[in-house]
């Protein structure tokens, strides 16, 4: 029956193929009738079947539906072809759009175990943070370095802790003019 209707829908036949609607129809109510007849395994087989018939016979109606309102689009040869031409062109500039705005962000990424003993590493986060929050126009007045360096062992150490892992990764990136300093596990 699925195929019938794939070929009607698809244009192959003039009509709906109700005549094998109507013999699946008479072939589920006379097993449905003899259900009590059937083990275990015959009516688990036969609830499955009626329920796929339910559902593609929901799908058919609904798409014989549309095709008699005609809501059904359809796009032949030429016009096929410049929908999916505009359609692959306005891929090709979001694309480039998203790659210009990837090359525009730059990321600053440092891996630290032991923020205590790699302060050269903390040191460079640290001066890629303010430089960031420079370009991006936000506040700095209020960020020390002493503050700053705390904030990285704590957080190491926590996320270790939590985690269970030996290094964490700090990206520093800017995200629609706002800096974001993101901590990520290592293991």
């Amino acid at each position: 029956m699925k195929i019938e209707y794939d070929q009607f829908f698809g244009g192959g036949r003039k009509r709906p193929p109700n005549e094998i609607e109507w013999r699946i129809e008479l072939i589920v109510k006379r097993y449905g009738e003899r259900s009590g007849d059937m083990k275990y395994g015959q009516r688990f087989r036969y609830n499955n079947l009626t329920q796929t018939y339910a559902k593609y016979k929901d799908i058919f109606r609904k798409r014989t539906k549309q095709k008699e309102e005609g809501t059904v689009q359809r796009h032949f040869g030429a016009a096929a072809k410049k929908i999916e031409a505009e359609r692959a062109q306005r891929l090709a500039e979001a694309n480039a759009r998203y790659a210009t705005a990837a090359a525009e962000t730059s990321v600053f990424r440092v891996t630290c175990s032991e923020p205590e003993r790699e302060g050269e590493k903390v040191e460079q986060l640290f001066q890629a943070f303010v430089e960031a929050k420079k370009a991006a126009g936000e506040d700095i007045a209020r960020l020390t370095h002493a503050g700053f360096t705390e904030f990285v062992r704590k957080k190491t150490k926590d996320l270790q802790r939590q985690k269970n892992c030996s290094e964490v990764e700090y990206v520093v990136e800017v995200v629609e003019n706002q800096v974001k300093l993101k901590a990520l596990v290592k293991t």
